[in-house]
């Protein structure tokens, strides 16, 4: 009965929409938790993914901000 409730939950939270605040969090919550379970320590695993996977989300926007904002070169810079 667990391993049907644990991948339900899996599945509901994979396939549910991400709010802007959650985003990596649910992936490396998902993640840090079978790898803390595995190791003993679920609810750390869970935590410890949550907080990972946000900050791995926040820093590919901000290198996607940045490739935005940088101006093309046109190679017609000549003095």
């Amino acid at each position: 009965m667990k391993p049907l409730i644990l991948a339900t939950a899996i599945l509901g939270l994979a396939l549910a929409p991400a709010v802007a605040e959650a985003k990596g969090c649910i992936k490396g919550a998902i993640i840090g938790g079978i790898a803390g379970h595995m190791a003993g320590h679920g609810k750390v695993g869970v935590v410890a993914g949550c907080v990972i996977g946000h900050h791995e989300a926040n820093k590919r926007d901000a290198e996607k901000a940045d490739q935005r904002t940088q101006p093309a070169s046109h190679g017609d810079n000549h003095l």
